[in-house]
C-alpha cells in the first residue's frame, strides 16, 4: 500500500469536507426524489422501481470500464468533473419541470446519465482515500466519512422534507446540484502529489477488467465479502422501493414526516459509525461486518410486521422508525470497517479496478432488487414484499457469518491472505 504522502492530513480535511457537502445534498434528494416521482408525477410502483433502477443501472454498463480508467487517470481530477457533471445534471430537473417537460421517462434519462457520473466519481472517492491517511489511519478515516454521513442523514432528511414543503420537490433537488459545485471547488484544491499512473496493458481493457476481477473475487475474504454484499444490494433496493411506496401512498405520510424517518434513522448511523473502530479492532473486521448483517432482517421483519397490521398510522410510522433506527446502527458498524478492510488488502495500482468492480456489481443487484421491489409491491403488495427482503437479508448475513469473511481481521494484507482457488 502507498503511504500518507506529506501534507496527507491537510487533503484529507479538505477531501472530508468535500463530501460532507455532498452527503447533506444526497440527504435532501433521498427524500425530495421520491416524492417528485410518487406524488409530483404520479408514479406508478413499477415507474418507481424504474427510476430507482436508472440510479443504478450505470453501473452494469460502466463500472468495470470505470475502473481501469481510474487506475490510469488523476484521480483527483476525476472526481473533481464527475461533481461538476452532477451539479448539471440535478438542475436540469428543476429546469424541465418549470418548462412542463420532466416526465418519468425523461427523469429517467437524466438519473442514468447521474448515475454514469456516479460509477466515476465514487471509484475515484473510494480508490483516493488511501493516498491521504496511512494504513493503520483508513479504518478511523473511514469511519470519520461514515459519521458524516451519517449526521447528514439525520438532518438532512428533515431539511429536505422542509425545503420540499416550502419550495415543492423540483427545487430541493437543486440544493443538491449545488453541494456538487461547491464539491468540486473543495476538491480541485487538494494537494497530492498521485503515483504515476501506468499506461494501458498489452492485452487492453479486457485484460486489466479481469484482473481486477481476479483479484476481488479469488481473495480468500473479499470474495464471500462481495457475494454477501451483492445480496445485501439486491434486499436493501428493494426494501426501500417499497417503503417509499408504503410510507407515501399507503400510510399518505408527509414529506417532513417521510424525512423524519430517515432522521430517525441517521441518528442510529452516526451511532454505530462512532463504534465502529473500536468494534473492528476488538471483534475483528469479518466478525463485526458478519454481526451487523444479522440485524437486517430483525429490522425488516419489524417493517413486515407493521405492513401486514398496523392499528394507526401513527403507530406504523412510530414502527417504521424503530426499524430504520436498527438498520441505520448497523449499516454505520460495518461500512466502515468493510471499505477499510478492502482498501488495506489491494495494491494501489489496482485499486480503481476492484472497487469499480464491486461497486458495479453492488449497484446492477441494486437495480435488479429496485425493479423486484415495484413489481412485487404491484402485485402482492407491501406486507408480502416485506416478507421476501427480510428472506433476502437472512441469506446475505448467513454468507458472511459462515465463511472465511468470519476470521478477517484489519493488518491482513494481500501478500498474507490466501486465494480461493
Amino acid at each position: 500500500m502507498t503511504a500518507a504522502r506529506p501534507g496527507g492530513e491537510r487533503s484529507f480535511l479538505r477531501f472530508w469536507t468535500a463530501a460532507a457537502l455532498s452527503a447533506f445534498g444526497s440527504a435532501v434528494t433521498a427524500v425530495a426524489l421520491p416524492v417528485l416521482v410518487v406524488q409530483v408525477l404520479g408514479a406508478s410502483p413499477v415507474e418507481v422501481g424504474i427510476v430507482n433502477a436508472a440510479q443504478v443501472l450505470p453501473y452494469a454498463v460502466l463500472g468495470l470500464v470505470a475502473g481501469v480508467f481510474v487506475d490510469r487517470w488523476r484521480r483527483v481530477r476525476v472526481l473533481m468533473w464527475a461533481s461538476v457533471g452532477r451539479a448539471v445534471v440535478l438542475a436540469a430537473i428543476p429546469m424541465l419541470w418549470l418548462a412542463g417537460g420532466l416526465e418519468i421517462w425523461s427523469l429517467a434519462v437524466l438519473l442514468l446519465i447521474f448515475g454514469s457520473l456516479m460509477v466515476f466519481g465514487f471509484a475515484a472517492s473510494q480508490s483516493l482515500l488511501p493516498q491521504l491517511v496511512s494504513r493503520d489511519r483508513l479504518l478511523i478515516a473511514n469511519a470519520r466519512l461514515d459519521q458524516t454521513d451519517a449526521a447528514a442523514q439525520t438532518a438532512g432528511p428533515a431539511l429536505g422534507g422542509g425545503l420540499v414543503s416550502v419550495l415543492g420537490a423540483p427545487a430541493a433537488i437543486a440544493v443538491d446540484g449545488l453541494t456538487y459545485l461547491v464539491e468540486a471547488a473543495v476538491v480541485a484544491r487538494l494537494r497530492i502529489q498521485e503515483p504515476p499512473r501506468r499506461r494501458a496493458a498489452a492485452g487492453g481493457i479486457r485484460r486489466e477488467i479481469g484482473e481486477g476481477l481476479r483479484w476481488g473475487y479469488r481473495h480468500r475474504a473479499l470474495a464471500p465479502l462481495a457475494v454477501s454484499t451483492h445480496v445485501w444490494f439486491i434486499a436493501n433496493a428493494a426494501a426501500f422501493t417499497t417503503l417509499a411506496i408504503y410510507a407515501l401512498r399507503d400510510l399518505a405520510l408527509a414529506p417532513v414526516a417521510y424525512g423524519m424517518l430517515f432522521a430517525a434513522a441517521g441518528v442510529a448511523t452516526l451511532t454505530g459509525a462512532v463504534l465502529s473502530p473500536w468494534l473492528g479492532r476488538t471483534a475483528g473486521a469479518g466478525r463485526t461486518i458478519a454481526l451487523a448483517r444479522a440485524v437486517y432482517p430483525l429490522a425488516w421483519l419489524l417493517v413486515a410486521v407493521t405492513a401486514i397490521d398496523a392499528a394507526t398510522r401513527e403507530a406504523a410510522a412510530g414502527l417504521l422508525a424503530a426499524a430504520l433506527m436498527l438498520q441505520g446502527v448497523a449499516a454505520g458498524v460495518e461500512n466502515a470497517n468493510e471499505m477499510a478492510y478492502r482498501q488495506a488488502v489491494t495494491p494501489d495500482a489496482m485499486l480503481g479496478r476492484v472497487n469499480a468492480t464491486m461497486r458495479s456489481a453492488n449497484r446492477t443487484m441494486a437495480a435488479v432488487g429496485a425493479l423486484l421491489g415495484g413489481v412485487a409491491v404491484g402485485l402482492v403488495g407491501p406486507g408480502v414484499t416485506f416478507g421476501a427482503v427480510v428472506a433476502v437479508f437472512a441469506v446475505a448475513a448467513a454468507i458472511a457469518l459462515f465463511s472465511p469473511v468470519w476470521g478477517a481481521r484489519h493488518g491482513d494484507d494481500d501478500a498474507g491472505m490466501q486465494t480461493a482457488e
